[in-house]
């Protein structure tokens, strides 16, 4: 993949996986595509996850994690981004419901039990089947993105990897640094108060 040409060939010591806003600083200063293509390299699973919860389509989902990677390249030197990985998974959530919308389709559920069984609380929600309507689909999305916003970041963090994308405890531990305990933890704090604020 033409992202990883980008990192083999940039020269100079590897920057640390944690710190996004050191690429985009330098990426805004630079313009250098090695650079936001080593940081959106670390990204890219997650993006694709996202791409094909809606989109169902292996290559489809694929176009789309370089799609979104061409947008980055104006988009990061426009808006001032704070928090790249949740920034970035809405501009893909976006991404997704735009062409959605021109293929007159829908997306599939995300937030549902799947691998996470020992949770005791129903889903958070459930979304519209192919033939609900396109735009309460859209409220509803739209609705569960504006509260995952409101919840602290461990517990956004976490939301995200395991629901979302899809990660299982052991994945989303090694990508967060928190031992599984605290993943738990986080897991179902944040899905009793989303699950709250989305009844509202």
């Amino acid at each position: 993949m033409f992202l990883k040409l980008f990192r083999k060939s940039r020269p100079g010591p590897e920057r640390s996986r944690n710190d996004p806003a050191d690429y985009i600083t330098t990426y805004r200063t630079t313009g250098d595509l090695a650079v936001l293509g080593e940081l959106y390299e670390q990204y890219m699973d997650l993006v694709y996850a996202v791409c094909f919860n809606y989109l169902r389509d292996e290559d489809e989902a694929k176009d789309a994690v370089m799609n979104l990677f061409e947008q980055l390249v104006t988009d990061l030197r426009k808006h001032d981004v704070q928090q790249f990985g949740p920034w970035l998974h809405s501009v893909a959530r976006n991404y997704c419901l735009m062409q959605l919308r021109k293929k007159q389709a829908h997306p599939k559920a995300t937030l549902v039990n799947g691998n996470g069984a020992d949770l005791d609380d129903e889903p958070v929600m459930r979304l519209p089947a192919d033939d609900e309507d396109r735009a309460e689909l859209e409220e509803d999305l739209t609705l569960m993105e504006t509260c995952l916003q409101t919840l602290p970041s461990e517990q956004q963090t976490c939301l995200r990897l395991f629901y979302l994308e899809r990660k299982t405890y052991t994945e989303v531990a090694d990508l967060t640094g928190y031992d599984l305990k605290q993943v738990k933890s986080y897991l179902q704090n944040g899905r009793r108060k989303l699950k709250i604020c989305m009844s509202k």
